[in-house]
């Protein structure tokens, strides 16, 4: 499972040091776009709408920009193109399954887009149902360990109702049911734990190894897959070393 985070690390990071932080805050404006029309402008009743402004802070976006996104949000019906999402399923090189997450206002407009990046980066698009059997919706929260010992938070994640954690260097990660994010996420706050990231992701029942070069290459796809501007999140079934990581971010 810990593929997922180190993605998710690697992409935390790029948005705080590269150029792109616009588009980041404009993914995450479509983001709490979509939480808005489906419950509503208020954070205390939308679990979503928390998950995405919890994701904003995470990514250092002004809080003015996220009132005024909420704002928008809530007189989008006013006009212009609806925000739809939707995802794309595909393979990788080797094999290897990469699911990807999009919101979009033309969805043909983004399919072809996600093939092209596909095509380039030595993938292939499959049709819909080809891949996402292989990944189950989790809740993932995302501990910094620090000085704190990894089975002490592990028991206290366990005790707060999470179904399984991933102890690695330096961190910890904790998945949960969907519904139970939110309630673990504030037991290991209260806890003074810390937590750096919480979100609903889907993450893969098996996961592959794959050779240096391989995975390489597939980071260099995820990563060309999610630079497009309609596409939220990527996920594959690959588990990366950290040697692997760490060249890619060096490439990067």
């Amino acid at each position: 499972m810990s593929g997922h985070n180190k993605w998710s690390k690697i992409k935390r990071a790029k948005g705080q040091t590269d150029a792109k932080r616009g588009q980041v805050f404009t993914k995450l404006g479509r983001e709490i776009s979509i939480a808005v029309r489906e419950g509503g402008p208020d954070p205390e009743g939308n679990f979503r709408l928390r998950l995405a402004i919890q994701k904003c802070r995470e990514n250092n976006m002004p809080m003015d920009n996220v009132n005024s996104a909420i704002k928008r949000a809530s007189g989008a019906a006013a006009g212009g193109a609806a925000l739809q999402e939707t995802s794309f399923e595909g393979y990788g090189p080797k094999g290897t399954a990469i699911l990807a997450q999009a919101v979009t206002d033309n969805r043909n407009r983004t399919l072809q887009e996600v093939r092209n990046a596909f095509t380039r980066g030595g993938g292939t698009l499959a049709e819909a149902g080809s891949v996402a059997w292989l990944f189950e919706s989790k809740g993932t929260i995302t501990i910094d360990t620090g000085a704190a010992n990894g089975e002490d938070v592990a028991l206290a994640a366990i005790d707060a109702g999470a179904d399984d954690v991933s102890i690695q260097s330096g961190y910890l990660e904790v998945y949960t049911a969907p519904n139970k994010l939110e309630m673990v996420r504030k037991a290991l706050e209260q806890a003074k734990y810390t937590v750096s990231s919480a979100e609903i992701a889907m993450i893969p029942k098996t996961t592959l190894e794959l050779g240096e070069d391989d995975a390489l290459r597939i980071l260099k796809l995820m990563d060309r897959i999610e630079e497009l501007d309609d596409v939220q999140r990527v996920f594959s079934n690959v588990d990366f070393s950290d040697a692997v990581i760490e060249k890619f971010r060096a490439g990067t």
